[in-house]
C-alpha cells in the first residue's frame, strides 16, 4: 500500500473514531447518535482506497498459483526426459548385447562345425561367448548407470527449481502479509 493511500486510510479512521467518541450518548444507554451522511461519506472514502490494494493483493496470489502451476509442470518434464532418455539407452544396451551375444554364437557355430579344428573351435568359441557376455554386461552397467545419473540430475533439477520458487513465493507472500498487517495496524 503506498504512502498516500496509508495517509488516506489513517485519515478517515481519525475521523470516524473522533465522530464515535464525540457523539451525543443517548440518556441511560451506551449507544449515540452520529450523523448518518458524513459516517456515510468517511465510509465511502476509505472503500474508495482499500479495492486497489485487494485487487493487488488477489494479484499476488494468482501469480504465484501460476508460477507453482508452472513449476511443477517443468518438473514433470524433467522427469519425464530423463525417464525417455534412461529407457532409449537401457533399450539400445539391450540390443548392443544381444547382437554381440548373437555373433559370437554364430561364431561358435562356424567353429565348431568345422572338423579339423573341432576341439579349438569350441574352446574359442566359449572364449568369445564369455567375452561378448561381458561385454553386454558392461554395456548394460554403463547404460543403467547413465540412465541413473540422468533421472538423479532431474530430480535434483527439478527440486532446486521448486525450492527457488517456494522461497521465492514466500517472500512475495511475506511481502503481502506484512502489507495487510500493516492495514490491520492502521485499523481501530
Amino acid at each position: 500500500m503506498t504512502e498516500h493511500a496509508l495517509a488516506q486510510v489513517d485519515e478517515v479512521l481519525t475521523e470516524l473514531v473522533e465522530m464515535v467518541e464525540t457523539a451525543r450518548t443517548l440518556p441511560m444507554s451506551s449507544s449515540c447518535v452520529i450523523g448518518r451522511e458524513k459516517a456515510l461519506d468517511l465510509l465511502d472514502a476509505l472503500r474508495e482506497v482499500l479495492p486497489a490494494e485487494l485487487i493487488e493483493a488477489r494479484r499476488l496470489v494468482a501469480q504465484r498459483e501460476r508460477l507453482l502451476a508452472e513449476a511443477a509442470e517443468r518438473a514433470e518434464d524433467s522427469v519425464r526426459t530423463a525417464t525417455e532418455s534412461s529407457e532409449a539407452l537401457l533399450a539400445d544396451a539391450r540390443a548392443e548385447a544381444s547382437r554381440i551375444i548373437e555373433a559370437a554364437q554364430d561364431e561358435q557355430q562356424r567353429l565348431v562345425s568345422a572338423a579339423g579344428v573341432q576341439q579349438a573351435a569350441v574352446a574359442a568359441a566359449e572364449q568369445l561367448t564369455s567375452q561378448a557376455q561381458e561385454q553386454a554386461g558392461q554395456t548394460l552397467a554403463l547404460a543403467e548407470q547413465a540412465a541413473a545419473k540422468l533421472t538423479g540430475d532431474a530430480h535434483g533439477y527439478a527440486s532446486s527449481t521448486l525450492a527457488e520458487l517456494v522461497d521465492h513465493l514466500q517472500r512475495l507472500l511475506s511481502t503481502a502479509e506484512n502489507g495487510r498487517d500493516a492495514l490491520g495496524r492502521q485499523l481501530p
